[in-house]
């Protein structure tokens, strides 16, 4: 199989191009720079993305888009933000679409977040569940949105509402991690909002399984466990031996962050359910936050 991959340098897009050379397939980096020989050159913003580039291509794995935490969500941010994702995507979308008559992918599996669904309490969450509120939420709706001219012509699209991904080499752990070493660590706030999480390989196992089987449409890739905020302090705690009781009071991460960034990164969640995922028959291999954590941290 050979798969075009966007946002391959990026922690999922690093993991997945190495899963996809050790299993025999051709991964093919969608790039922004001067394509080196095997990859594909693109530029969203100016619209460039030839459709006979991608002929001889199974399926795209498209997973670029501007960095939730990396600044402080401005005016100029935000809309960096959801262009980053929706003209990247619409593009790519349509190029597809008028690759498809000549050889070209017939399967698009399309990141978004579960950020979807909004800040939503306690209500537990499945695919049907309708969007939520917020800026994330506005995000993730146009991010999915975007891919309607892959859709429309009959390509696969399957859109991947993933959760926190947990991984020693980037992502939220790293940050959290030399504080909770220290016995420093604990809970956001109250602790009571939910954090739907996925290891990172059950992330790339997902992806890998959504590239061999039929399913289409939402998908979220959480583990079948979430947990609060709260209990994921106590088991990160636990896994480092360490105490982690102290708590850290809402004020200072939105000092930091600001408030809109922190309330939506730190302070709301989403209790999550992989139901169409396990429903296509996906098994995951760290099912519980413990396990997860004791396999990531052991790297």
């Amino acid at each position: 199989m050979r798969v075009g991959i966007t946002g391959a340098s990026g922690l999922i897009g690093t993991a997945l191009v190495a899963r996809l050379g050790e299993r025999g397939d051709d991964a093919v980096p969608i790039v922004r720079r001067a394509p080196a020989a095997g990859e594909i050159g693109w530029n969203p913003g100016e619209g460039r993305l030839e459709p006979s580039d991608l002929t001889g291509l199974d399926a795209v794995v498209n997973l670029a888009g501007a960095g939730i935490g990396d600044h402080r969500w401005t005016d100029r941010y935000r809309r960096e933000l959801i262009d980053s994702r929706t003209v990247g995507t619409t593009l790519l979308a349509e190029s597809m679409a008028q690759a498809l008559q000549t050889g070209g992918p017939t399967t698009l599996i399309n990141a978004s977040a579960v950020g979807y669904y909004g800040d939503r309490g306690d209500e537990l969450l499945t695919e049907s569940s309708s969007p939520g509120t917020g800026f994330l939420s506005e995000i993730c709706v146009a991010w999915e949105a975007a891919t309607a001219p892959a859709v429309a012509v009959g390509i696969r699209v399957a859109k991947i509402r993933t959760g926190i991904v947990l991984s020693a080499r980037g992502g939220a752990l790293p940050k959290m991690l030399p504080l909770f070493k220290l016995g420093l660590g604990g809970r956001f706030g109250s602790g009571r909002q939910w954090m739907s999480w996925i290891s990172l390989d059950d992330e790339i196992a997902a992806i890998e399984h959504l590239l061999d089987t039929p399913a289409s449409g939402a998908l979220n890739l959480v583990a079948p466990n979430p947990v609060t905020n709260q209990q994921f302090a106590g088991t990160l705690g636990s896994a480092l031996r360490r105490p982690s009781v102290l708590p850290a009071p809402a004020f200072a991460p939105r000092l930091l962050l600001g408030r809109q960034r922190a309330d939506a990164l730190l302070f709301d969640g989403q209790r999550v359910a992989p139901q169409a995922l396990l429903a296509s028959g996906f098994a995951f291999r760290h099912p519980t936050l413990d396990e997860a954590l004791r396999s990531v941290l052991r790297r």
